[in-house]
């Protein structure tokens, strides 16, 4: 089977730069691919993607090094067994709030004895390889998110789940629910010992701890304060940023800031 190169990379305690796709495009998805992004993430819960386009972006990813994920729209099996079937070698699954439910994610990631996955990995043997079922359970990326109060409460249990990787903070969401305010930098204190408290208990049970960032600069200060798998923005926030920098260029003006803080 195909080494899942994030997964040997984080446990060797190596950073990971992950892209993110909102825009249902293959195309896109292969520039994405080609950028550097030691993995990219087609998001089917606040994307605008379907399971067809997710299917032709899985595809274009195979043909780039970055290792192909999907953030699932919620913790439904089918769902997450399709993605693996179709190809992508990681689940990254929103609004987990307790070790049942954790619990659950992770066994439609795994085929028995240590999950429930059924069997049909279609499109995952072309990119994975013939004997993607011997090696499938070792090799697929399993990331929980935190977004909630009760996430947070949950944690440890969570974290105890045998088969999850780790953790992926959805900071929109948290900030939401502790603060009464999306927003991805917060600096609000009940924010900043939520994140705290997860990179913490990350480390005390030697799990990845993972966020979703608004920029390179963010990325690079949250890999500095501990996470070891970091998002900086996704295509249509960079997308945005770009066009606004080359329309205040040619103006000879500044740019204005960015109205999306990314999710």
């Amino acid at each position: 089977m195909r080494n899942n190169s994030v997964k040997t990379a984080l446990h060797a305690r190596e950073n990971i730069i992950n892209g993110w796709l909102a825009i249902p495009s293959a195309y896109s998805a292969e520039i994405a691919g080609h950028q550097g992004y030691d993995a990219v993430t087609v998001d089917m819960q606040h994307g605008m993607i379907d399971f067809a386009s997710a299917v032709t972006m899985l595809q274009a990813l195979s043909s780039t090094p970055a290792i192909p994920l999907v953030r699932v729209s919620e913790n439904a099996p089918a769902h997450i067994m399709q993605m693996l079937d179709a190809g992508a070698y990681g689940v990254i699954c929103p609004m987990i709030d307790s070790a049942e439910q954790a619990r659950r994610f992770v066994a439609a990631c795994r085929y028995p004895p240590l999950g429930i996955r059924s069997y049909g990995p279609a499109r995952a043997l072309l990119y994975g390889g013939k004997d993607y079922p011997r090696h499938a359970n070792d090799e697929i990326l399993t990331l929980a998110m935190i977004e909630t109060r009760a996430g947070l409460a949950q944690l440890d249990a969570i974290l105890d789940t045998d088969g999850l990787d780790g953790i992926f903070i959805g900071p929109n969401d948290l900030s939401l629910a502790l603060t009464g305010s999306a927003s991805a930098e917060s600096t609000h204190p009940d924010m900043v010992n939520a994140l705290e408290h997860v990179l913490s208990r990350c480390r005390a049970h030697q799990k990845i701890a993972g966020i979703f960032c608004t920029s390179g600069d963010a990325a690079a200060q949250r890999l500095a304060q501990g996470f070891n798998l970091v998002t900086p923005a996704n295509d249509v926030m960079q997308l945005g940023r770009a066009a606004r920098e080359a329309i205040a260029s040619a103006r000879g003006v500044s740019a204005p800031p960015s109205g999306a803080s990314g999710y």
